[in-house]
Formats: C-alpha cells, structure tokens, sequence
C-alpha cells in the first residue's frame, strides 16, 4: 500500500508553461471507487471493477473491506475482482482500519461496520485525526451503534460496536454532506425496516444510484426547494454487478483551470462525469466566461459522461451562489486560483463545508492567494476573491497542510503565475490523483523539484 504521508516532505515548483496541448486521460472518480469497493463487500459473491482510482484513499478502502472479510484482487492497471460476504457477513477486524487521510472511506465504513454486530477501531493520520465524525457518530447512535471510544471532540481514533439490529431512523442531516447520507444508509442496510434520510440541500446521489444497481429498494423524492428524501428498504440481498468507473470531476477540475489559465491551451478531456450534482464547477466557470465545449456526450457505467474541449480564456468574476456549494464543494480551491486570474471580483458564498475538510480549505486557500500576491477577504463562511485581470504575481510557497487539493490548485496556479508557485510537499497528491505530475507534464506543464 502507498504510504503517502510517511517520510521528509517532497516540495514542488510549478513555472509558468508554455500552451498546454493534448488529450487528457483522467483517474476513476473517488467517490465511486470507494463505494465500488464498499458495495463488492456488502454483495455476496464476484463483484468486476473497471477504472478503478488507485490512489491512496481508495486503497486503504479496498484494506479495510478485506480487514472485514472481502477477498480484494488487482488483476491489471484500475481492474479489480471483489468476493464479497454479503450484507450481515462481515467480521470484526483484527486490525486498526488505519484510513490514512481518506475521509470519504472513514466516514462511509463507519456506516458499513455500524450496520453489523462487530467491533473496529479507525484511525488514520494527523490530518484526518483533526477531521471531526460526530456528525456521523450521532445519527448511527441513534440506530443503536455503541461508540466504545474516541479521542477528543469524536474524532479519530474511534471505537464503535454495531448494531446486530440496527434501528431504522429518519433523519434529516444537519449540513448537506453526502458522507453523513451514505452512512446512514450503509448502516440501515442491515435494518430490519425503512431508514429515511432526508436532505435540505441535494448532494452527490452515487450512493443511492449505486444501491439501486445492486439490487436494494431506493425511493428519492423531492423535499422542500431544494432538497431530496431517500428511502432504503433494509435487508435486501445486494447482487454483484459489474461497475464501470467513469472519469473523476474533481481531477478533472485541474488540466481544466489550468488549460484556462495559460495562453494558447487546448486540450481534450476524455470520458468526464457529467452527474447534475457533480458539476458545479463546470456551471460556475462558463459563467465566467471559459471556452468549454461539450463532446460526445453519453452513458456509461451508471452515469452521463461526456468529453470537454477546453481552450485558454479571459475571465469574469462572478456571484457564486451558496446553494451550489454541494455540486462542487471540493473545487474551491481551485476556483479561487481560477478567479485569481479573472477580471473583477468573485465571490463564493456558504463555504463553511470548506473549514472541516483534509484541512480548514477556505484557511489555507486563503493564505495561499497572500504568498501570490492576490488580495482577498473571507466574510463569515464567504470568500471574496479581487482578480487580478491574468496578471497573478506568484513567487510564494503555500503549506498544504496535508491537504492534496491545496496541493494541486497552487501549482495549478503557478503554471500562470509571473513567478514560480511552490507547494511545501506533494506527496499526498497521491491519495486522489496519483499520476496529475506526470500527466501535466505531457500536456506541457513546468515543475521542478
């Protein structure tokens, strides 16, 4: 397994580049290999996965869905063989489930193993021990789930008992997080009746999508303006099902900005994800004006998939309204870097998602936009962003914090920068996106070591 964050920090320089040119190849989205995994586990029998994300996060996944009794084959680069134990087979692990700094994957197998009469301890590294699960801790209480221990303010590492019955809940989420839903849901498999979740605000739908494919009973309903109520009948037999997983948004986001940002770009995004509630990105930078066009747009693997043309682009600073904040809630950081470069003011608004991720982002987005010499201003949870008309000074070097998507979007930025952009280690890229060095170096980009 890669061991991402062990060792000496590696630091990173980005340059600016010459026209970046060419097809990009994109890894499998995050969340769908996670759940891929998840749910060969939890289907009793031979689950076949195609285009898997072999990053980290994802791989200390597939080790803790073996801990729990799943038998995990890589038979070739993203194909994986998945013999799983079925709903209310899994064992209790011998093992700390050690996550690394995979949230989604912590998050996600607590609901997994509170759905079941056993016991495990997760942990993980100094990032994700800051990272806080009593947003998931409370709802699987609720359903009978024992927190046995956990370090202060219920944050990793954690010790949960499961529930032999878990108690099926409805429950509306506090904050609009598709891991807190997909806990729940996880857990109410094992349910002897309904578990109803209920959501203010729409988040990513690949658990419920995925449950539906499977084999389990899934009713969605509109709730409210703007939000959804999920309905999962317990105790269905999860049957393998072959998965395709298509190409990953959120990786996709940074070729994307980066063809953008550097004058004379133009290249091809193969096979994106187009789900509705993935692409908020994609929504907010057409509004500012971005040369995108959409290719061949069709269905593969349970989703709408499409290519993208991106060419180079004089932005706009735009109004970022807080209700799109679930369908892009990890490419903030990488839009701030994209309005950096535009001309006039942009502001994004509820980010307060933004200060409980791998780091507090909306934090270290910010003190990343000061060592370039970008003015800015945070507002409560919103954060005000001054373009600087193409002309972003550069020269400094942003603390990551642990946190790969801080990582990426200041390199990202330092491709278009007058002076070069330095980031203090980039190893942990390597949990979302293992190969984004070597691919925008083919493209054209400039790092150095």
């Amino acid at each position: 397994m890669s061991k991402s964050h062990e060792g000496s920090p590696l630091p990173l320089t980005a340059s600016k580049s010459r026209p970046l040119a060419g097809r990009v190849h994109l890894p499998g989205d995050k969340s769908i290999s996670h759940r891929a995994m998840i749910f060969g586990l939890l289907a009793l029998g031979e689950t076949m996965v195609e285009g898997l994300l072999e990053g980290d996060d994802v791989l200390r996944t597939a080790d803790a869905c073996r801990a729990l009794g799943a038998t995990i084959e890589r038979l070739g680069e993203g194909h994986w063989r998945i013999r799983g134990v079925g709903i209310g087979g899994l064992k209790s692990p011998e093992a700390v489930l050690d996550f690394g700094n995979a949230g989604t994957g912590t998050r996600l197998m607590m609901g997994v193993v509170g759905g079941h009469p056993i016991t495990a301890t997760f942990d993980g590294d100094a990032s994700l021990r800051k990272r806080p699960m009593r947003r998931i801790l409370d709802p699987l209480t609720e359903m009978g789930v024992e927190v046995v221990s956990q370090a202060e303010g219920g944050r990793c590492p954690i010790t949960i008992r499961g529930a032999a019955d878990p108690l099926p809940i409805t429950y509306a989420t506090p904050v609009a997080s598709a891991q807190i839903k997909s806990a729940i849901l996880l857990a109410g498999l094992n349910s002897p009746g309904r578990t109803t979740v209920i959501e203010t605000e729409a988040t990513r739908d690949h658990t419920e999508k995925m449950l539906t494919y499977f084999g389990a009973t899934v009713r969605v309903t509109p709730e409210g303006h703007d939000g959804r109520r999920i309905e999962l009948e317990g105790r269905p037999e999860l049957k393998p099902r072959p998965i395709i997983v298509p190409r990953d948004p959120s990786s996709a986001a940074f070729p994307l900005v980066a063809a953008l940002l550097v004058p004379g770009s133009d290249i091809l995004i193969e096979g994106m994800m187009m789900n509705p509630l993935r692409t908020g990105l994609l929504t907010t930078l057409k509004d500012m004006g971005a040369a995108i066009d959409i290719q061949n747009p069709r269905y593969e693997g349970g989703e709408d998939v499409a290519d993208l043309r991106v060419r180079h682009s004089a932005l706009t600073g735009v109004d970022v309204p807080a209700g799109r904040a679930p369908s892009m809630i990890d490419e903030y950081p990488i839009l701030a870097v994209a309005a950096s470069f535009a001309k006039g003011e942009t502001r994004m608004r509820g980010l307060n998602e933004l200060r409980v991720k791998e780091s507090d982002r909306l934090q270290a987005v910010a003190d990343g936009l000061a060592e370039a010499g970008v003015t800015y201003t945070i507002e409560g949870d919103d954060l005000i962003v001054q373009g600087m008309n193409g002309a972003v000074r550069g020269g400094g070097t942003v603390a990551t914090h642990l946190d790969h998507r801080i990582a990426m979007s200041f390199l990202v930025m330092g491709l278009a920068s007058d002076q070069p952009m330095t980031v203090d280690d980039e190893r942990m890229i390597a949990t979302s996106f293992p190969t984004f060095t070597k691919l925008m170096t083919t493209l054209g980009a400039v790092f150095s070591a």
